[in-house]
Formats: C-alpha cells, sequence, structure tokens
C-alpha cells in the first residue's frame, strides 16, 4: 500500500533553500567518499550509484542491479533496494542544501519487482525543511525515467555538525582520510568526512 504523497512532509516545514553554491542542473555529482557502498568507486560490490543535478530541488540517480545485489534468485535485495534510495535522498540534501546531514528516518514501499541486471531511475526531490529535519521523497522507475514505478521512499535526515563524523566514525578510517583526502573527493563543502 502506496501512502499519500500529499500529505508528506507530515509537519509544517519551510520550502528549502537551495545553497546559491550548489551545483548547475544538468551537473553529474562524483561520489563522496570513495568507499562508501552506496557510491564509492572503489567498493567493489557496492551500488556505484550515479547522481545528476535537475532543476528546482531535485537529482536524478541511477544504479544497475548486479548479480552481488540479489536477494531472492535474479531479484534486488530489499535492503538493497532501501540503501539506493538512501544514498539519492542523501546526495539531494548535501548537494542541494550543501550541509551535512544523516538520516533519521527511512520508509520504502516495494510497488514492483527489480530483476538482476536492470536500471533503477530514481528522482529524489528535497519537500521541507523544519528546523534541522529535511524532508524529502523518491521514485524509482525501471526502463527509463519513464518507466512504471518499481519503489518509493520517503526520509527525514537531520543536520548534523561536521564533527558527528569525525567523532563517531571508526578511528582507522577517520586517520586514512586525514593522511589522503582524496579519498572523500572533496568540493568547496563538506558533506561526509
Amino acid at each position: 500500500m502506496t501512502r499519500d504523497r500529499q500529505t508528506w512532509p507530515p509537519v509544517q516545514v519551510e520550502w528549502p533553500e537551495r545553497h546559491p553554491d550548489a551545483p548547475e542542473p544538468g551537473t553529474t555529482v562524483g561520489q563522496h567518499y570513495a568507499l562508501c557502498f552506496g557510491c564509492g568507486d572503489e567498493q567493489r560490490h557496492g551500488l556505484h550509484l550515479k547522481a545528476t543535478i535537475a532543476d528546482g530541488h531535485t537529482i536524478f540517480a541511477q544504479f544497475t542491479v548486479t548479480e552481488a545485489h540479489q536477494g531472492a534468485p535474479g531479484l534486488a535485495h530489499g535492503g538493497l533496494l532501501a540503501c539506493a534510495f538512501d544514498e539519492a535522498l542523501g546526495a539531494t540534501v548535501g548537494h542541494l542544501l550543501r550541509q551535512p546531514a544523516v538520516t533519521g528516518r527511512l520508509e520504502t514501499d516495494f510497488l514492483k519487482p527489480v530483476p538482476v541486471g536492470s536500471t533503477l531511475y530514481i528522482t529524489a526531490t528535497l519537500r521541507g525543511v523544519a528546523g534541522r529535519q529535511v524532508y524529502a521523497l523518491a521514485d524509482g522507475r525501471l526502463d527509463g525515467e519513464e518507466g512504471p514505478v518499481a519503489v518509493r521512499a520517503r526520509a527525514v535526515f537531520v543536520i548534523v555538525p561536521f564533527s558527528h563524523f569525525t567523532e563517531h566514525g571508526r578511528a582507522e578510517d577517520i586517520a586514512a582520510v586525514a593522511k589522503e583526502p582524496s579519498e572523500t573527493r572533496r568540493r568547496n563543502y563538506d558533506i561526509n568526512p
């Protein structure tokens, strides 16, 4: 059962202000961390999700389901699909608002099976901000950007100080990034360590 998207967000919000230094529409954004399971190039069995900035408060993302992503034979694992939506929605918050944030809540509705070898096209959109909470939602389609919706998600992200990552991350990983900052593929802002 799909929830009514018109009631999201469930609280009074302000329209999110796109950061003046947010990437321009059409810009393909890179990974935020080389070992990120969602977008990292160095994560062998990761999603390798690619995202492109769209107009307004939206990004387009996509990933192809591989054999390593199976749950049932020949089908994507549901938790892995939730991970893809977490990555896409988080990229929307990070790139368009340019503030570090963590997932506070993620809800997914699985509407159609997603077979191995298929590409899921995700459209993620910011819907509002209430204090430190950022509300976003997304659709994932099969067979191209106009194909049938297979998965829907909505999430609440919580804006945190950058120190959240350095204080709670595993010490050896933080030290490795400090030694080799190119692992984060940083721009002129920080989303994750």
